[in-house]
């Protein structure tokens, strides 16, 4: 249902977590190191903070000049990071949006930026757009340098990627089917196949947090693999 943030138990049970603002609809997901849920509001621009005990939300930024709000990042500075895609004109954005709400622009691209996330030590941004994975130098007040392309694939798109806690990339591969994993130096080291083609968001998760969950756009279902 648009407009709401679902919830899925660990036994595969679906309920309503909450309902968003009229008009809003969710996409990408984090949390903040103080346990806060962020989500971005594609539709609206907004970026929202839930509290997870009371349900309560508010929101952390509205920034009108962004396309949308797609996938957000979050360091341990308490810097979030919104990716904010142009599909119609093949163009990109990332955004931070710091403690106090206000927003900032980091970089402008010519494709279609998608997915983010940083490295483990946070050194280094990652980008999706297209069908390739940029990487960027970030430093530790949350700018943005030395754009490289780290590794372009020769077929379909890449929607959402995370990171592991080894550093290595795991994006979705929309359209293909497969969540690949590629070591820091852009090296593809393996595809693992879905059941469906158009995945898009990949988390970690589990007791353990060893468990990946994907959402995949065809089948209308959440899948996971170890």
């Amino acid at each position: 249902e648009d407009g709401t943030i679902g919830q899925v138990t660990p036994e595969g049970k679906a309920g309503i977590f909450i309902h968003l603002p009229e008009g809003s609809i969710g996409n990408g997901i984090r949390f903040d190191n103080h346990g806060y849920m962020l989500i971005a509001d594609y539709v609206k621009h907004n970026v929202f903070r839930v509290n997870m005990k009371t349900k309560e939300l508010r929101v952390l930024a509205h920034e009108p000049r962004m396309t949308q709000p797609n996938d957000l990042a979050v360091d341990s500075r308490g810097h979030v990071f919104a990716s904010d895609p142009d599909f119609k004109n093949n163009s990109g954005r990332v955004w931070r949006v710091d403690a106090d709400g206000k927003v900032s622009l980091l970089v402008s691209m010519d494709s279609p930026a998608n997915g983010i996330d940083l490295s483990p030590d946070e050194k280094t941004f990652y980008v999706s757009a297209g069908r390739s994975i940029w990487a960027f130098d970030i430093s530790k007040k949350g700018h943005l340098s030395n754009k490289r392309l780290l590794l372009e694939f020769p077929d379909f798109g890449v929607d959402v990627l995370r990171c592991d806690s080894k550093g290595n990339i795991y994006p979705a591969r929309f359209g293909k089917g497969v969540i690949a994993k590629v070591s820091p130096q852009g090296k593809l080291l393996r595809e693992i196949a879905l059941t469906g083609k158009r995945c898009t968001n990949v988390a970690f998760g589990g007791k353990d947090g060893r468990t990946v969950y994907v959402t995949l756009m065809d089948q209308g279902n959440l899948e996971s693999f170890r």
